[in-house]
């Protein structure tokens, strides 16, 4: 038997009318935030969850009184999800359509390889009681996050650097305004990417460098935002071999790939006026014959010499060849990287923050306010240039190498780059209220809506200009064959 759930989110200080008649003492007692109670009907077989958002909910602003909305859904639909009859959930999004949205397909989300593996509640099965644009746009949010933690989930067997590639290749066809080129070690040797091939150098699997374009902006020529990636499908450290225990999540290596993938792509479906170029340098780091060695030494694309320590270092390798190539090959005005880079950053921050780093007042403002709206927080860390004399340090050090691979950074209209480590919020040790245990996909939602928040203000700058002359065009957004 299937079975249709609704979801209802409510403020017991004053609770709509399917709360008040399904629980009645909510108005009395005012359960505190997320208490969720479900309620079944033998009289037409449904299931109703509601989920309470607190006392103090009418006195919450802005990103708190979203992430009480997400936390409520997120309770709710766990619980609805876990049932085994439900097909199909409907989602009261009235409180905060977007908020909604994505913490419904966020709890519902399940990851599993088994034939006979739990039971899960369908992305296509997942709606709102009344549709809004916010709410498909939160879906296409939820949907991205999502993408990134099954891309971080597959084992390294299913996801080898020429699977990722083909599988970017086989999401991208058919979106609009969208062309993903696949090179290979030839086209990277050709370009002179001597620190990515040297991690390349110990897999027999050989490497891919993914480049994805998406051309939004009214002009094919406007400078585009460039997404950086790590790629690293799978991490032994290399000949610096990592200790055995809990080395299966280096699956989780390629984090920022699967990061920058997810965001570029849910740029493109929102149709957001802006251009875009996503770069995943794509390979493994294992120990052979033929892998690089402590005490060897490199030159860069860029032309800078690098001496490699420790071999588990391998991603600001693969990042070093990428970053100057994203800043130095499409004009951009802004370079943002994401790398699962440094164990340390767990240490610093946790599970609760993502570190950036970046020397740019203006972008972090731009990535801060996101992360906030989103939930999905970030956390401004020094880049400091008296950090450089502990150059086989850890974070900090980390982000001054990927620094002097950012081409531009000196120019008279300098480009804008910030460092995005996942390292520590790659994955849920524990379950939150609207994640379970596992991979997360971090980053993926701020780097959306960073993107959504810098459209809105170039909308903004173009109704001004009108305002003050009525001659100049609207704002308009021209559509190119894929």
């Amino acid at each position: 038997m299937s079975t249709t759930a609704k979801i209802h989110v409510f403020d017991p200080t004053k609770p709509a009318s399917a709360a008040a008649a399904l629980w009645p003492a909510a108005a009395s007692k005012h359960p505190k935030a997320s208490a969720t109670r479900v309620v079944f009907s033998a009289e037409d077989d449904s299931v109703t969850a509601l989920a309470s958002l607190g006392p103090d909910f009418g006195a919450k602003m802005g990103h708190a009184r979203r992430e009480v909305v997400r936390r409520a859904v997120g309770s709710a639909m766990k619980q609805v999800a876990a049932l085994e009859d439900v097909n199909e959930v409907l989602v009261d999004g009235e409180a905060d359509p977007h908020a909604a949205a994505v913490a419904a397909h966020l709890a519902a989300y399940r990851f599993t390889l088994k034939t006979s593996g739990p039971k899960r509640v369908e992305a296509s099965a997942i709606k709102a009681l009344e549709s809004s644009a916010e709410w498909d746009r939160g879906v296409v949010y939820g949907e991205a996050q999502n993408l990134a933690r099954t891309l971080m989930e597959l084992p390294s067997n299913m996801l080898t650097p020429t699977l990722f590639a083909e599988w970017i290749q086989q999401e991208f066809a058919g979106l609009a305004d969208t062309t993903v080129w696949v090179r290979d070690e030839e086209w990277a040797k050709e370009k002179g990417m001597r620190t990515f091939l040297s991690v390349c150098s110990g897999s027999n699997e050989p490497g891919k460098f993914v480049e994805m374009h998406y051309q939004g902006a009214p002009s094919s020529d406007a400078a585009p935002l460039v997404l950086v990636g790590k790629g690293i499908t799978f991490d032994t450290g290399g000949i610096s071999l990592k200790p055995a225990a809990d080395m299966k999540l280096m699956r989780g290596d390629m984090g920022g790939a699967a990061a920058v993938v997810a965001a570029i792509q849910a740029i493109a479906k929102l149709k957001l006026p802006i251009n875009v170029v996503a770069l995943t340098p794509l390979t493994e780091n294992m120990p052979s014959g033929s892998a690089t060695k402590p005490g060897d030494v490199i030159y860069a694309m860029n032309g800078k010499t690098v001496e490699v320590d420790n071999t588990d270092a391998e991603g600001r390798l693969v990042l070093a060849d990428a970053i100057y190539y994203g800043s130095s090959e499409f004009n951009a005005h802004t370079l943002i990287d994401v790398a699962t880079l440094t164990g340390a950053m767990d240490i610093a921050l946790g599970e609760v923050f993502t570190g950036v780093f970046t020397p740019s007042d203006t972008l972090w403002e731009q990535l801060y306010v996101a992360g906030e709206h989103e939930y999905d927080r970030l956390w401004r860390m020094p880049l400091d240039d008296d950090y450089a004399p502990q150059i086989s340090g850890s974070s900090c050090t980390a982000a001054l190498f990927l620094k002097s691979f950012v081409h531009g950074l000196d120019a008279e209209r300098p480009i804008e780059w910030a460092h995005i480590d996942i390292a520590g919020t790659m994955e849920a040790t524990r379950e939150k209220p609207y994640l379970l245990k596992g991979m997360t996909g971090s980053s993926v939602r701020a780097l959306i809506e960073t993107r959504l928040s810098y459209k809105n203000s170039i909308e903004s700058i173009a109704l001004l200009l009108r305002l003050l002359d009525p001659t100049v065009p609207p704002f308009t957004r021209t559509t190119a064959a894929n």
